[in-house]
């Protein structure tokens, strides 16, 4: 059954895969060269905002903990555990939120990187310094045991391509080639849940600055949903500029209208249409 398409207005971010991870130990030995000596007990606030300044107050001592290169990508707490899921240690906390937030991003390789008699924070570094923090927190009110409390990462493009590769988000470069983040840049494919997987979604910027263009070679997206149709045969416009992002062979150009994305490929130039509002399937 074909579920129906719907229009909302959202910061796309598709699921990172953990791929061999899965296998590996959850939580491995040794101390983080830079830990976090902020306290862990810091007061959350939700904000009605998509920001990262909202990310970080919903996100207490874990938003505090990361060390991005950019922006806190994703974060929140302390939603709670209920009276018969808190665990009987610490890691068992780590794992009581992987099974609550089925969270985007490594579960494995985290490492104790602050411990306390009633909190530990767990980190996952890359290059030594943390891009995924989790605080776990025992006996809360009403929750006995060990569950998580808060939770923060830095964008997926962040994180080693053997985490994101096994995952549907697809990791640009840059004009220098280094990863680009999602918060830039990103593109996955269409939900096979809505029969939506020959089409292709490329999105750009973040808030009001978001826009996302599709590639849709078989129509399977309504056409009241975009300004224009896909086109897989096209030549470059006179004004359009090599954006410098790279995606495989696809090849990004765009006019200063931003109108359409202009794909370049091994196969020629492809016309990717803006959406009218983002489209996704729930």
């Amino acid at each position: 059954m074909r579920r129906a398409p719907v229009v909302v207005t959202v910061t796309l971010m598709a699921a990172v895969g953990c791929g061999a991870g899965e296998r590996a130990d959850v939580v491995v030995e040794g101390t983080p060269p830079t830990p976090y000596a902020g306290p862990l007990d810091i007061a959350t606030r939700a904000l009605d905002e998509d920001t990262a300044q909202a990310l970080l107050a919903a996100s207490g001592a874990a938003g505090r903990a990361l060390e991005c290169d950019g922006e806190i990508s994703w974060g929140g707490g302390p939603d709670g555990w209920g009276k018969g899921d808190g665990g009987d240690s610490p890691e068992d906390g780590l794992r009581l939120y992987f099974e609550m937030f089925e969270p985007v991003g490594p579960r494995s390789g985290f490492r104790a990187e602050r411990e306390e008699s009633d909190r530990v924070l767990y980190s996952y570094d890359v290059d030594g310094r943390t891009k995924v923090a989790v605080v776990v927190a025992r006996n809360q009110k009403d929750r006995p045991g060990w569950g998580p409390e808060t939770y923060a990462s830095c964008d997926p493009a962040e994180l080693p391509a053997s985490v994101t590769d096994s995952g549907d988000e697809e990791i640009w470069t840059g004009p220098d080639g280094r990863r680009v983040p999602t918060t830039t840049l990103v593109s996955y494919a269409g939900a096979g849940h809505c029969d939506w997987q020959s089409a292709h979604f490329l999105g750009t910027g973040r808030g009001e600055d978001h826009r996302q263009y599709v590639r849709d070679p078989d129509g399977v997206i309504a056409e009241e949903l975009l300004t224009a149709p896909y086109d897989g045969d096209v030549s470059l416009p006179a004004d359009a500029r090599d954006t410098g992002y790279r995606y495989h062979d696809w090849h990004l150009w765009l006019t200063e209208d931003r109108g359409t994305a202009y794909v370049r490929t091994s196969d020629g130039v492809e016309a990717w249409p803006l959406a009218k509002e983002t489209v996704a399937c729930l």
